[in-house]
């Protein structure tokens, strides 16, 4: 019978951070708990992208839009230095655009759509809009939620008939 961490094996993040991540899925009802399990697995991660993707969700899902939109940004940040991306919109979308299918750009784009989700929620729609349009301009087949919130945004308001 194969451990809990062993079931997981295809990750390569340390058993022990695995143990959290399940430790925090199995304790989601109790939020403090759930979360200081979370905490300390970002903790003991030390920025790795599985993690922050996992706690990014978490915190999303938790209705915490402040510390997701805190872990969209640090996965940005890495892939940024990973791939060593240019922070200029102008310099960036065309690179984007070019290696929009590889695995790291493609998280990269979902997580600048994750952000400008999260701006929307918090009221911060100027921003939003500007995010989500130009992931909708990478996203022609409306893979992430971009487009959507979008259109939502930009939508002029009804007209009472009354």
């Amino acid at each position: 019978m194969p451990t809990t961490t062993e079931k997981y094996s295809w990750s390569d993040i340390p058993d022990r951070v695995k143990e959290l991540l399940i430790l925090a899925s199995d304790n989601w009802e109790n939020t403090e708990v759930s979360q200081g399990y979370i905490n300390e697995a970002l903790k003991q991660a030390d920025g790795h992208l599985e993690v922050l993707i996992s706690a990014y969700r978490y915190f999303f899902y938790k209705n915490q839009p402040i510390m997701a939109l805190d872990i969209a940004q640090k996965v940005m940040s890495k892939i940024q230095q990973q791939e060593s991306l240019p922070t200029a919109w102008e310099a960036l979308q065309p690179i984007l655009e070019q290696r929009k299918y590889e695995p790291s750009i493609r998280l990269y784009i979902n997580a600048y759509a994750a952000q400008g989700f999260v701006l929307a929620r918090l009221g911060k729609l100027e921003e939003a809009k500007l995010i989500t349009e130009r992931v909708k301009q990478l996203d022609e087949n409306r893979e992430s939620c971009a487009t959507t919130v979008f259109e939502v945004l930009t939508q002029p308001p009804e007209e009472d008939d009354d």
